[in-house]
């Protein structure tokens, strides 16, 4: 059962194990091009130090500079589990009673329970493989930025620890419940994929922030970022009063005045006023991961739960 459910659908996991090939040698291309560059110049020697050293961020920018769009393009990667999966659980059920060929499997020695779990089974570890596999490689590929930015704005935080593996259940479940239902191959992919991102953008623009109560802090404009607010996932940074109201501070007044929105909080230290921030600490980062990887695994597996109840007692 297990090699004949793999020989039918050898052309999906032929195309993904392609696929994923070249992205791994991209990301190895530009991760080795990046290392070579950072330790040219020297950058790592100056993460240990403030933020605030102009040599050290000078360095910094001239990195990122050499490198160009690369850390951009690892954008593209939040994607991956969406079309791994979907392209993996679409056909399992969908393209199989699209042609009928499930009437063969059941008319066989196999009982339907035996087709539905081995499918299932293989499905569910060849995402899991594919999202650790993933996992491992952008945990190498993003260690010079994580020791510089930290790992909890989004971008950093889809790719590290543990939610991957549940991005990567919750895709590969939604796509099989709507073949299982939908019958249909190419629709349960698409379905799959746009349901996907939007629960990505969704979670990703405004559930992730409000998981855990954020913090809060005050501080005067003539002082650097308190150590809080270190590799911390700020939400929203604006000029403030002394108790954190935002008012009628003079902060237009510096824009117009011909300064940029960088050099804002020097403006505002001449002219006595304060910040005020509202972040997620960086010690939050296996918190949030922990909830967020139960919340999309959880509606995952209830998902693949429901294509398999589906497929046995709905035909």
């Amino acid at each position: 059962m297990i090699w004949f459910t793999l020989r039918e659908h050898r052309a999906q996991l032929v195309a993904m194990s392609i696929t994923a090939a070249f992205l791994a040698i991209g990301l190895a291309v530009m991760g080795t091009y990046a290392a070579a560059q950072r330790a040219a110049l020297g950058v790592d020697t100056c993460v240990p130090l403030p933020n605030t050293n102009a040599n050290c961020v000078d360095l910094t920018v001239e990195w990122q500079r050499r490198i160009g769009l690369a850390p951009y393009l690892i954008w593209a990667l939040l994607l991956a589990p969406a079309l791994a999966a979907s392209y993996i659980g679409g056909p399992l059920f969908g393209a199989t009673f699209e042609r009928g060929t499930h009437r063969l499997a059941w008319t066989q020695s196999i009982t339907r329970r035996r087709w539905v779990v081995t499918k299932l089974t293989l499905a569910g570890a060849s995402t899991l493989v594919a999202a650790a596999a993933l996992i491992i490689v952008m945990i190498w590929w993003r260690g010079p930025f994580v020791r510089l930015q930290g790992r909890m704005d989004n971008g950093a935080f889809d790719f590290q620890g543990t939610v991957i593996l549940g991005y990567g259940v919750f895709a590969l479940g939604l796509a099989l419940a709507v073949g299982a239902v939908w019958r249909r191959a190419v629709p349960a992919v698409m379905v799959a994929f746009v349901g996907y991102f939007g629960a990505r953008l969704f979670v990703d623009g405004w559930l992730r922030q409000r998981l855990i109560a954020p913090r809060s802090l005050t501080f005067t404009a003539d002082r650097a970022d308190p150590p809080a607010l270190l590799h911390a996932w700020v939400i929203s940074e604006g000029p403030s009063d002394a108790l954190g109201r935002s008012g009628p501070i003079p902060f237009g007044a510096c824009i117009r005045a011909g300064k940029t929105v960088a050099n804002a909080k020097q403006c505002l230290a001449l002219r006595g006023g304060h910040v005020h921030a509202v972040f997620e600490p960086a010690s939050r980062f296996w918190p949030l991961q922990g909830i967020e990887t139960a919340m999309f695994g959880g509606l995952g597996l209830a998902l693949i739960l429901l294509a398999g109840w589906w497929t046995l007692h709905r035909e």
